[in-house]
């Protein structure tokens, strides 16, 4: 059979388009991600019809004009309607299995976890494993077990033994949990940012009360990873955060797990919610006698008048030029990992910070206050391209993080 010119012109075009298809997914070929509103994680404005390019896991080129930056071959990708974010960063949150809950991070967006305390060796291997163009899970980074040493003897050797782990922070608590245990004392706690800073590691510390972020802001501390819960924050303490740089992780959240299982909470009926939450726990947080048990405790309301204290707080430091990374200290039981991140989103706008800054406090502002702003926090090149694409824009309302169409880290598209 005789092939016409015009049949042999479609067969080129077909074979090109399959070699092209071929070789766009190969390990390391581009991908061109089109037609897309982009929110960079900078703080700047928002770009329109914007394009992207991914190569071997990274962004290697971003604008708003892709015809002179368009790779051949490449794997094109419409964005047509959608807006793109950098993948959210959780500055305070914890792993207990890493292979399931990196993964319901990933499916909600959060592409970046913290892990401050009780990570197990798998979540050292996860963290070991990251730094690959394959990547489809969660990023993490971990501080070992929380520190709980009683003299400073004991805590240098405590430090000495994460720091021989590798980690990434050290971790402590100083607090007295509303009175039922003994608080860390000030010379232990000294003793162990001593040790840490002699090491080249940073501490992030657990508090609730405003006299001791002054305490441990005077011993060095390098992250307060609460908002200061018993009073309204001063000039004092707001004068120690500028002076060191430090920055805070309000974790709203955490407050609210402490009572809102009081009753049965309205977002237990969201599918987003239910997609990807615990069928375990949230039958036995659905339980009556648990439930009046809430209702019940004084440390649960004690708790709802700390989250108006803690919400006025990050309103007040923000206001002051103090950097917030938006964390949220999910994975015990009752806080739910992923889904309680946009949660958080919503109460510090609830607080009163635009929802522009609450998104660059997950991505940009988080990844400074982190230290991981090299490769993470933003869509700009020679980052990582992890990004989460929405169906709607989050800088109109905030709650448009819930309307996730597709989460990519290393821009491999997350399973969801």
């Amino acid at each position: 059979m005789r092939t016409t010119p015009l049949a042999a012109c479609a067969l080129v075009l077909l074979s090109s388009a399959a070699y092209t298809s071929q070789l766009a997914a190969q390990s390391g070929s581009p991908k061109i991600f089109t037609d897309f509103t982009l929110i960079d994680g900078s703080g700047g404005p928002a770009v329109r019809n914007a394009w992207m390019v991914v190569q071997d896991g990274r962004v290697t080129s971003v604008g708003d004009d892709s015809r002179t930056h368009s790779p051949v071959p490449a794997e094109r990708i419409s964005l047509a309607g959608k807006t793109v974010i950098p993948g959210l960063i959780n500055a305070h949150g914890h792993i207990n299995d890493a292979t399931r809950d990196l993964r319901v991070y990933a499916a909600y967006g959060v592409t970046t976890v913290f892990s401050l305390g009780g990570e197990t060796a798998p979540t050292f291997a996860a963290r070991e494993s990251q730094s690959v163009a394959s990547l489809n899970r969660a990023r993490v980074f971990v501080s070992g077990p929380v520190l709980t040493p009683r003299t400073p003897e004991e805590a240098r050797t405590q430090v000495a033994g994460v720091a021989a782990q590798k980690v990434d922070f050290v971790k402590i608590r100083v607090d007295d949990n509303l009175g039922t245990t003994q608080k860390m004392p000030p010379e232990v706690y000294r003793a162990v940012i001593e040790e840490a800073h002699r090491l080249g590691l940073r501490v992030a510390v657990h508090l609730f009360y405003l006299s001791d972020a002054k305490a441990v802001l005077d011993a060095g501390a390098d992250l307060i990873a609460h908002s200061v819960r018993d009073l309204d924050v001063d000039a004092q303490v707001i004068a120690a955060l500028k002076a060191k740089g430090i920055c805070l992780s309000p974790t709203l959240m955490r407050e609210v797990s402490t009572f809102v299982y009081e009753g049965t909470p309205d977002f237990f009926s969201d599918p987003l919610f239910l997609a990807y939450s615990d069928t375990q726990q949230v039958n036995t947080l659905r339980q009556p006698a648990r439930q009046q048990a809430m209702r019940g405790s004084a440390s649960a309301q004690r708790y709802k008048v700390a989250l108006e204290v803690a919400s006025r707080n990050v309103k007040k430091l923000f206001d002051a030029g103090i950097p917030i990374a938006m964390g949220t200290d999910t994975g015990p039981a009752g806080r739910f990992q992923g889904y309680f991140e946009l949660m958080e989103l919503e109460l510090m706008v609830k607080a009163g910070l635009t929802p522009a800054q609450a998104l660059a406090a997950a991505t940009g502002v988080a990844a400074r206050c982190m230290k991981v702003d090299r490769d993470l926090g933003t869509l700009t090149a020679g980052k990582w391209a992890d990004f989460v694409v929405l169906d709607a824009d989050p800088t109109a309302d905030i709650r448009n993080v819930k309307r996730i169409s597709s989460v990519w880290i290393a821009g491999n598209k997350v399973v969801r």
